[in-house]
């Protein structure tokens, strides 16, 4: 430790910290734009010069080291001189525009211009002009005018995106930030740089011009997209939600929230949104109906299927974005009618995935632990797409010296150095699992490892480290062997003393699975409801042509059975429900998440429902009552979620697999399909946010194969083919992507457009059209 004094008052702070360190220790504030305590020091914009005792001139706070004894001075007057004399120099280009700028009201050169700045100036020359820049969809760079050229945006990037998209060209008062030749900002967590943007240079093209910052009331609230659980702050106005930017939370998010997170409020406003309950006569024509009408006649139809049909012939289905409370109530509901038919993992395929494990599957370790581990195997993962704040901490782990591997189908781009990677062919995962666990026993019992042999390069990689994970993706865990692939990574954990974690796909997957939302004993899953179809299902949140692994044999199902849709947008339920009870999503109401950590993050709604939509505990708890079924008293969600969580819930988070790991089938003959779902298709809010549908991630799908297996079928880079499985046929075009195994064809899911092929691992035939 080192000892220094900061005007007046002594601090000790560790050796190597910066002065800047030293005074935010001290609560003391320094005037700074470039610095940011997440990024690199760049020391370029010298608004936090500070005068040193002993030193000839001021320095800057951010990048001078602290030494012992040293005594600071940072509002002396040589300091605020110093700090006066940059911030004129600061202003010379920079245009009047307050009034009409949208970071107006909350922007740093704003605030620290009236503290340092002059009540004029005296730069009287021409100010330079930067054009405009289309950067994208998503972020507007209209006024780079505005720009301080502090590279905060820059390094944000390099460092935390992975991904250099912006840089700086030019010299001296040419010098101007821009993207590469005609490219445009497509990183999953390019809204940060709005965020770390000091001034109006970057800013919410979505949400430009249409609010001020002053109008807006800002609540709290946590992500429903994925499985980190991000906190945010939800900026709101009137009846509508303007602007979602990050709350910090060291332990889960950071400071950062991924752009799925940011702009899918634009999801909420949508024209699609359900606003009063409907039901579809015997004509198939839908009209509007009461609340009290709407649920008498669900209830009296689910009464009328028991009393008829007999005891177990109703199911229910919800999304891995419906909350604790809900969950808990929809298993109440079925549960109480005489069913155990309850799913929530709607890509799930392995009917034997719960059987094969000992717990509630989730992360096994604190979030914040990835920064912390040597050796990572992430098996069956779109990380960057999957888990985006995921593979930002695996991607600072890596600069510190973390070795990280892949075991996957996709052969995506992580942003970070790989130690080494296998793509294999989905069906493939297992058979590869179980090479890697042998040869870990081999090189156990001393043999030693061919470098030539990439599964044995990985078991000598893995086997070197002291604090290791194997973390299994959403490919993996949505699989057919899902039991299997699990089983064969617990053997590869238990041979390096590994922790065995699931990386969990949705914002609540570990809540639904303590809500008690999947089939008991004699209870059917999805996959087994596919085989033996019920004659009434509840169905909460899903839009089941794009939610489920196969969606058009789902949605059939649906069609043929009585089906309440408990559901935020009309269109998700049109074809195949036949009562519309509309729900409010996230924002609209009370819950909890329970994210990959097992972290219970409860929130309140931010704004009332649209039109006559309601919070769906309280519809299924009304639905409960008139049905008479007990145990659907709570007047409040917080009694639904204390009941679902009392008694020490982490206790039941376990991820031991009791399955015995099994040889694996035969590899198919023929063609395999590689299914990914793009980022900004994941879940129904955000498929209706119009910014991030624009965004390249969200592009038509297309056949993706390597150059050796589009060369057996004799097909050229932009061909159009014929895909087709035992679902359905589509037309699509071909594009080359060597990083794929042989055999295998890219063909994302969660799009109309591929909806016909049904299941994400499916068998495909293709010929050129």
């Amino acid at each position: 430790m080192v000892e220094l004094t900061i005007d007046g008052k002594p601090v000790s702070v560790p050796e190597g910290s910066m002065v800047m360190h030293a005074a935010q220790e001290l609560g003391v504030y320094v005037p700074h734009f470039c610095y940011h305590k997440k990024l690199s020091i760049a020391a370029s914009c010298r608004m936090c010069l500070v005068e040193v005792e002993k030193a000839p001139k001021a320095l800057p706070a951010c990048a001078t080291p602290v030494t012992q004894g040293m005594v600071v001075h940072t509002c002396s007057a040589k300091a605020i001189a110093a700090q006066k004399a940059v911030m004129e120099f600061l202003l010379i280009n920079h245009p009047l525009d307050c009034p009409i700028c949208d970071q107006g009201g909350e922007c740093q050169l704003q605030d620290l211009s009236v503290g340092y700045g002059q009540s004029e100036s005296r730069y009287k020359e021409e100010k330079r002009v930067v054009f405009h820049k289309d950067v994208g969809p998503l972020i507007s760079a209209e006024e780079m005018s505005r720009c301080i050229h502090c590279t905060r945006c820059v390094r944000f990037g390099q460092e935390v995106g992975g991904i250099m998209e912006l840089g700086m060209v030019g010299r001296g008062e040419h010098a101007e930030i821009t993207t590469f030749v005609g490219k445009s900002i497509e990183s999953e967590l390019s809204g940060n740089m709005i965020d770390v943007c000091p001034v109006g240079a970057l800013t919410s093209r979505p949400f430009r011009y249409t609010a001020r910052t002053w109008e807006l009331a800002r609540r709290r609230s946590v992500s429903p997209h994925d499985s980190v659980g991000s906190n945010l702050v939800v900026q709101v106005k009137g009846d509508n939600v303007m602007r979602v930017v990050p709350f910090e939370n060291e332990e889960v998010n950071e400071c950062w929230i991924t752009d799925k997170d940011r702009w899918s409020y634009e999801g909420l406003n949508s024209e699609d949104r359900l606003q009063t309950p409907m039901i579809k006569g015997d004509d198939n024509v839908w009209r509007e109906a009461s609340w009290n009408d709407a649920l008498t006649a669900a209830a009296q139809t689910l009464g009328r299927i028991n009393e008829t049909q007999g005891i177990g012939q109703i199911g229910a289905l919800a999304t891995e974005y419906a909350t604790v409370e809900e969950l808990a109530l929809l298993g109440r509901l079925v549960r109480g009618l005489g069913s155990e038919h309850i799913d929530f993992r709607l890509r799930q395929n392995d009917a034997n995935f719960e059987a094969a494990l000992n717990g509630v599957p989730w992360l096994g370790m604190p979030i914040a632990e990835l920064n912390n581990l040597d050796r990572v195997l992430v098996v069956g993962s779109s990380l960057r797409k999957d888990h985006p704040l995921f593979a930002q901490r695996l991607r600072q782990a890596a600069k510190q010296g973390t070795q990280i591997v892949f075991i996957d189908s996709f052969g995506d781009n992580p942003l970070f150095p790989l130690a080494a990677r296998l793509t294999v062919a989905p069906s493939q995962l297992a058979a590869t699992l179980a090479r890697l666990g042998n040869a870990l026993a081999a090189q156990k019992e001393g043999a030693q490892a061919d470098e030539k042999d990439p599964v044995q390069k990985i078991a000598a990689i893995l086997a070197s480290g002291s604090n290791s994970a194997v973390l299994l993706g959403n490919t993996a865990v949505s699989a057919p062997d899902a039991a299997n692939i699990a089983a064969h990574a617990q053997v590869v954990a238990n041979g390096i003393n590994a922790k065995l974690g699931f990386l969990t796909a949705g914002a609540n997957t570990v809540g639904g699975y303590l809500a008690g939302a999947v089939a008991k004993e004699n209870g059917m899953n999805l996959p087994k409801m596919l085989q033996n179809p019920l004659k009434a299902f509840i169905v909460l949140h899903a839009e089941p042509k794009l939610d489920c692994d196969n969606g058009v044999k789902a949605q059939e199902m649906l069609a043929n059975a009585f089906s309440i849709a408990l559901t935020p947008y009309k269109s998700a339920a049109l074809d195949w429900a036949r009562i519309m009870l509309p729900v409010a999503p996230f924002t609209e109401t009370s819950g909890t998440f329970v994210n990959a950590e097992g972290r219970a993050q409860s929130f309140k709604g931010v704004v009332a429902g649209k039109g006559q939509s309601r919070p769906g505990w309280k519809v299924l708890r009304v639905l409960g009552n008139i049905l008479k079924l007990s145990d659907f008293e709570d007047e409040t969600s917080e009694t639904i979620r204390d009941a679902v969580l009392q008694n020490g819930y982490i206790s039941r988070l376990d991820n031991k697999v009791v399955a015995a790991p099994k040889a694996s089938a035969v590899a198919p003959v023929g063609l395999e399909r590689v299914a990914d779902v793009p980022i900004y298709r994941t879940d129904a809010i955000v498929r209706r946010a119009e910014s991030l549908q624009q965004s390249p991630a969200s592009a038509a799908p297309r056949a993706r194969m390597n150059a050796e297996t589009m060369g057996a079928l004799a097909l050229l880079d932009g061909n159009q083919v014929k895909v087709k499985s035992a679902s359905g046929e589509v037309t699509l075009d071909v594009q080359q992507d060597d990083t794929l195994a042989n055999n295998t064809v890219r063909i994302s899911h969660a799009f109309e457009q591929t909806a016909a092929l049904g299941s994400a691992f499916a068998q495909l035939t293709v010929e050129r059209v």
